[in-house]
């Protein structure tokens, strides 16, 4: 009986051992549309002086990209902190920064830069990778995708990915990269997903996808998931290139 009851704590403990520590960071996505002529200045402002500032001011940039097809100038940053506080704490000190505030003033002589923004705040999923810098030198192709589900299905697209979804992405060579859910402004509000993949290149992407709709894994997942109707009601889709100062390459 001892040696059972042994046998059972020890592997209890081994499960606890192994279990993944939540990300319970606040996480901020922003995208930036330049003005016509005016995305190289704005990527140089950042290598040379936001990215260096950023982490003087305690803001974990994580990943910074531009759309291989970017019609509208946009750029793409991830940034991580310990908390809301301490992200409005940040922003509130890099602001009133001098040095930030001479490089802007400086970079924007001809013209400001950015013409508008469109800000997403983020908390980790609890079946996110872990997120962290890449290892290697080689530039990977991200995908950024956003689902909006349909009314009440949050949940439940959330199970489908946790249960199948990431494992046949896997097996398809769709590499994960993170996962979140939006914060919304209004609570009554549902979130979003929202995530990232990578692949060699875009083409790889593209074929990846592919053979994912045709995998009999996902045809069994998808159809068991809606029996009671769909889950996903619009899916935004936006290829990307990392920057050489990016950390998520």
């Amino acid at each position: 009986m001892m040696k059972k009851l042994l046998i059972i704590c020890l592997l209890l403990v081994s499960q606890l051992s192994f279990a993944k520590k939540a990300d319970n960071r606040y996480f901020e996505l922003r995208v930036y549309y330049c003005n016509p002529g005016k995305l190289d200045a704005l990527i140089d402002r950042f290598r040379d002086h936001a990215v260096p500032l950023f982490k003087k001011h305690g803001i974990d940039g994580l990943g910074y990209w531009v759309p291989t097809n970017n019609p509208d100038n946009a750029f793409y940053y991830l940034m991580a902190y310990p908390s809301k506080e301490a992200r409005d704490a940040s922003w509130k000190e890099f602001g009133k920064d001098p040095q930030w505030q001479e490089a802007a003033k400086k970079s924007e002589e001809n013209g400001k830069l950015i013409a508008r923004a469109n800000i997403y705040f983020l908390k980790a999923t609890d079946f996110t990778p872990k997120i962290k810098p890449s290892n290697g030198s080689a530039l990977r192709t991200f995908e950024m995708r956003i689902y909006t589900a349909m009314p009440e299905k949050l949940q439940n697209l959330e199970n489908r990915f946790r249960d199948h979804t990431m494992k046949i992405f896997k097996n398809n060579g769709m590499q994960n990269v993170a996962y979140f859910t939006t914060i919304e402004k209004d609570p009554a509000d549902q979130a979003k997903l929202l995530y990232f993949l990578a692949y060699p290149d875009e083409a790889a992407g593209k074929l990846a996808w592919q053979n994912f709709r045709k995998d009999p894994d996902w045809i069994k997942a998808s159809t068991a998931s809606e029996v009671n109707g769909k889950l996903v009601e619009k899916v935004e889709s936006v290829y990307m290139k990392p920057m050489d100062f990016s950390k998520l390459k």
